[in-house]
């Protein structure tokens, strides 16, 4: 089940996107203002944010641009009242993906959503098949024939990520951001820990690898 993050200082809008988007069969998660976005996205994986512009403490772009300093890939669907062909280039040059006016056409926003969805290449299905392994993102398990091992949060969205884009060297400070967050506290040596436990729970299994690059980072090789 997609997890799609509403952002909207107003009450009334929180409200009936959750209870449009609940409807329509994703987990919803609700956000105040972008600086509570932000603390949300800490706690917990998002697929998709929509995004209110006018809020307090930190409005829809400056959300949007600080998102895609870490997450370039991370749709957002930008909901506002401002119309102007002004409002929505500012949108688009900061980062949004697609940008939508109010009021609000039910069936046109869940459309939008699921096209953004499958533009980000987030399967339906939600799983990686490399041979006989087949990753299940919605009980973090790892499975090949009767051997089942499901993984702590972090080391399923680790290796997910590296899996998701097999032979692109991923830098640890991406990795970092992009699964621990922009904000954390933790240093990138986390990282570099969580892939050595990786690499101990996987040992031979031959339809994966996960390879160092040196001065770089890491890749995830298929072998099948």
């Amino acid at each position: 089940m997609f997890h799609i993050l509403v952002v909207d200082d107003d009450k009334n809008s929180r409200l009936f996107l959750t209870a449009l988007l609940e409807e329509a069969g994703y987990t919803v998660t609700a956000a105040i203002d972008g600086e509570d976005a932000l603390e949300k996205m800490d706690r917990s994986h998002v697929d998709l944010v929509v995004l209110d512009i006018m809020m307090p403490k930190m409005d829809g772009y400056e959300f949007t641009r600080v998102i895609r300093e870490s997450d370039a890939n991370l749709p957002i669907l930008m909901v506002s009242a401002k119309q102007l062909p002004a409002d929505k280039h500012k949108g688009f040059a900061v980062g949004t993906d697609d940008y939508i006016t109010k009021p609000i056409d039910d069936e046109e926003m869940l459309y939008r959503i699921k096209a953004l969805l499958r533009r980000a290449k987030i399967a339906t299905e939600r799983r990686i098949t490399v041979g006989e392994v087949v990753m299940d993102y919605d009980s973090f398990t790892v499975s090949k024939g009767d051997q089942v091992q499901e993984l702590p949060q972090k080391e399923f969205l680790l290796l997910y990520k590296l899996l998701s884009y097999p032979g692109k060297i991923f830098t640890r400070i991406q990795l970092m951001d992009e699964i621990w967050g922009a904000d954390s506290e933790t240093g990138w040596e986390t990282v570099t820990v969580h892939i050595g436990r990786l690499r101990r729970r996987f040992e031979g299994w031959e339809e994966f690898s996960i390879e160092s690059v040196r001065g770089l980072g890491y890749k995830a090789v298929k072998k099948v």
